[in-house]
């Protein structure tokens, strides 16, 4: 059977994944009195940034098969940053890939369109400037990301919007699920917890500082990063990003050999947007800006038709 089209009938490996950072999990959190500082953060950081993996795979893989198992497993907040409901809706939208990039339709765009941006403070462009480095994504990414994310989140509950809402009133009982595990069971400081819930934030950022690009054709907007190391598991793959794009069905296991079974067709999809390694990107773009800001094609007057635009920013 093709593996584009093979289905398991229990995802075991996800769901076995998601036993084992659960577990470890309730082992450090627990024991984290006995063990150094360095190493709790260390380990929670890495768990946190494998429990957001894991509730972007429930969102393609299990919920549509398991509703109720999936948004049980993906629910708690472990991060405490981003309600697991808003997550899956914005992500459902950013996999419209039409609409990828586009600084009006694209949740998880990295752009801005020109009259908006022209209308930032000098000190606003600077910060996100830096911000497009790959060294500012990761030190102040987080912090930006949770910002935008929180401000459009309100505007939409002021406008009326109940599904942000109702997002938002779940994030209540899925932060005190972890609350009260930390405070009835756990021995974790809160500094330590808070540098490891944004160390995690940073670390998911290098996977999203590449994983789109402005382009005319629809199909080379997303990367291949052929990376196998931690980072590629801690991503679950997901720097194979063209591939989930393509066949956001496909489980997290089988994104690397998918690729190489049809390297050539993807890569001649996306215009060899291609990066070998996570080396390779560190060591382009640590410090200094991956794209212009302002996006070339998209602005209010060309909104349905996009065209190239040359403004520079």
């Amino acid at each position: 059977m093709s593996i584009l089209r093979q289905k398991r009938w229990l995802e075991w490996p996800t769901l076995m994944l998601y036993f084992f950072t659960y577990f470890i999990y309730a082992l450090t959190t627990i024991y984290a009195q006995y063990l150094p500082s360095s190493l709790v953060i260390i380990l929670l950081t890495l768990l946190l940034t494998l429990h957001s993996s894991l509730q972007h795979e429930t969102i393609h893989i299990l919920e549509p098969r398991w509703p109720i198992l999936s948004v049980l497993l993906a629910f708690p907040a472990l991060g405490m940053a981003v309600p697991y409901s808003r997550f899956r809706d914005l992500h459902l939208a950013h996999h419209v890939n039409e609409h990828l990039t586009d600084p009006f339709d694209d949740p998880e765009t990295g752009y801005y369109e020109i009259t908006n941006w022209n209308k930032f403070p000098n000190f606003i462009k600077i910060i996100l400037k830096f911000n497009n480095t790959l060294i500012g994504r990761i030190i102040i990414g987080p912090l930006v990301g949770m910002l935008n994310f929180i401000n459009s989140d309100l505007n939409f509950i002021i406008k009326g919007n109940r599904q942000a809402l109702y997002g938002w009133l779940l994030f209540v009982p899925a932060l005190m699920i972890v609350i009260f595990w930390l405070y009835y069971f756990g021995s974790v400081k809160i500094w330590e917890y808070a540098l490891a819930a944004y160390g995690a934030l940073s670390i998911l950022k290098i996977r999203t500082f590449i994983e789109h690009r402005a382009h005319e054709l629809t199909s080379a907007r997303s990367v291949i990063v052929n990376d196998k190391g931690i980072l590629s598991l801690l991503f679950l793959n997901n720097n194979y990003h063209v591939v989930h794009h393509s066949h956001p069905y496909i489980p997290w296991y089988n994104l690397p050999s998918v690729f190489e079974l049809n390297k050539e067709k993807f890569l001649k999809s996306n215009d060899n947007y291609y990066y070998k390694n996570y080396f390779i990107v560190f060591k382009k773009y640590l410090l200094v800006k991956k794209e212009k800001l302002i996006h070339p094609y998209w602005n209010l007057q060309n909104r349905a038709n996009p065209i190239r635009q040359e403004e520079s920013n």
